[in-house]
């Protein structure tokens, strides 16, 4: 199992060297969702990689595809101006290649076309020389129903087709990706290791790939997919006794109550975010993952209940348990306060302080230790495809959050989780969207001093500048800030 989130004197892990992954492609084949999902988890893994997109550095050197030539994006014969600009474009992305590996980085994934063998080849052997492991990634789609999805879902909300008529930025994106269909050259050389994805995940083929890390590359890859979904969290209701770790106790009557809010809020906000979308919420599952606590389990029991006073058609709802997701061990600071932790344990109290990510109290799991046990479940985070919704324990919560959104793992103990709360994080190619609700405010929200007895497990630094979403009810998703650099 790859440790995640840790480095190395020279920044370079798993004995694997410097890595170009150059993606091979047409248009709305899915290249820049697979390029931010392996970043993403190739930084949760620790190692230091970044996506280089030949368009976002065409954007912001010359500009919008308005301010561009006829003859920019059509492949052929071109005038002087045009191949000037893209020869600029193309030396400026690679230079930006150089000074990432110059830099210390591992890995850069080439987000590009790259559609002609002369293409590909010339960047290959120009990064082989330099000792750089090269390889290929095509994406290749037959699926006429996943292309169009593709360009309604990404395509349009591009900065290239900001203001443009939705249809008509559909059209002009279509007549752009015939031109180059009449071009392009898929990838049959054997030069270079090679991996080929078919239909974003459906099938995938390897060719001449070795080494530790390129095989973890291939195995995410295998468990990937594009299909749109949104990811719900929510805290556990309120336990019977909520300040001990060893007592596995059921919800208080505030806790039910919790629940069956919960239940009420999310059935609600997911059937209005579905129906803007043209889909019907009882056509569409929502999974249900708890860890195997009963305080946790329990919370889900109203979705699976329907009362006597709702006259609503019964939902598609699957509850899992996943043990995995169990909070965080504090060990022998179970059910101590700080102040108790300071008297009996002084010295171990200021290496927790100092670094409360990667600190284990004694008999304890770290938040390094809670991330190693959750990349499983990280996974079939990214398989699932239905809408889900996450009911856990605040630590938990805080290490899935900081995958998704790409928090380094010195922030992951300061990311504040409310109970009353219910985040709402929507994975896109171009980044990912948050939002956080407000729809409780009864016993165990502790929104002004948290449970002293349990502070291992609510532990938060100062959370201002943190990037947490505000609670708005009845919101939009917002974007949530660039992600941030490597760790």
């Amino acid at each position: 199992m790859v440790a995640p989130l840790y480095t190395t004197d020279s920044g370079l892990l798993f004995h694997a060297g410097k890595i170009l992954v150059c993606t091979v492609g047409l248009p709305a084949r899915g290249k820049t969702h697979i390029s931010r999902a392996l970043e993403r988890y190739l930084r949760w893994t620790g190692v230091k990689t970044t996506v280089i997109s030949l368009g976002d550095y065409r954007r912001k050197v010359l500009g919008g595809a308005q301010k561009l030539p006829p003859d920019y994006f059509t492949l052929g014969v071109k005038s002087e101006e045009t191949i000037k600009l893209r020869e600029k474009v193309l030396r400026g992305c690679e230079q930006q290649i150089w000074d990432f590996f110059d830099a210390g980085g591992q890995v850069v994934i080439y987000d590009a076309n790259n559609g002609t063998r002369e293409r590909r080849n010339a960047v290959a052997e120009k990064f082989d020389k330099a000792g750089i492991h090269v390889v290929i990634l095509e994406s290749s789609c037959d699926n006429e129903e996943l292309i169009l999805s593709n360009i309604r879902s990404v395509k349009i909300s591009s900065p290239d087709y900001r203001g443009w008529d939705p249809e008509k930025a559909v059209a002009d994106y279509y007549n752009r990706i015939k031109d180059h269909e009449k071009h392009y050259e898929p990838v049959e050389e054997t030069t270079w290791p090679f991996i080929r994805i078919i239909n974003v995940g459906e099938k995938i083929m390897v060719n001449k790939l070795h080494g530790y890390l390129q095989s973890r590359v291939v195995f995410f890859l295998m468990n990937i997919h594009n299909r749109f979904r949104t990811i719900y969290f929510a805290r556990s209701g309120q336990s019977l006794i909520e300040h001990s770790y060893k007592a596995d106790s059921d919800l208080s009557p505030a806790g039910w109550e919790y629940a069956e809010k919960l239940k009420e809020f999310v059935l609600d906000r997911r059937a209005k975010s579905l129906e803007q979308r043209g889909i019907n919420p009882t056509h569409r599952r929502l999974v249900i993952w708890t860890s195997a606590r009963r305080r946790s389990h329990h919370t889900a029991w109203p979705f699976l209940t329907k009362s006597a006073n709702d006259t609503a058609p019964p939902s598609k709802v699957k509850v899992v348990e996943r043990p995995q997701m169990s909070e965080i061990n504090p060990g022998v600071w179970d059910g101590l306060t700080p102040d108790q932790v300071r008297k009996y344990y002084p010295d171990e109290w200021e290496r927790f302080v100092n670094d409360p990510y990667a600190y284990r109290a004694p008999r304890a799991e770290s938040y390094h230790d809670l991330c190693v046990r959750l990349e499983p479940t990280l996974i079939e985070l990214e398989r699932e495809k239905e809408d889900l919704l996450i009911i856990g324990h605040a630590s938990v919560i805080r290490c899935i959050l900081a995958y998704l959104i790409g928090l380094p793992a010195s922030e992951i103990p300061a990311i504040e989780v409310a109970r009353g709360d219910l985040i709402e994080v929507v994975p896109t190619s171009y980044g990912v969207y948050s939002q956080a609700h407000h729809f409780w405010d009864g016993p165990g929200r502790a929104t002004s001093s948290k449970d002293e007895h349990n502070f291992y497990e609510n532990y938060a630094e100062d959370t201002r500048g943190k990037r947490r979403p505000e609670a708005k009810p009845g919101a939009e998703p917002a974007p949530i800030a660039a992600p941030a650099p490597a760790v």
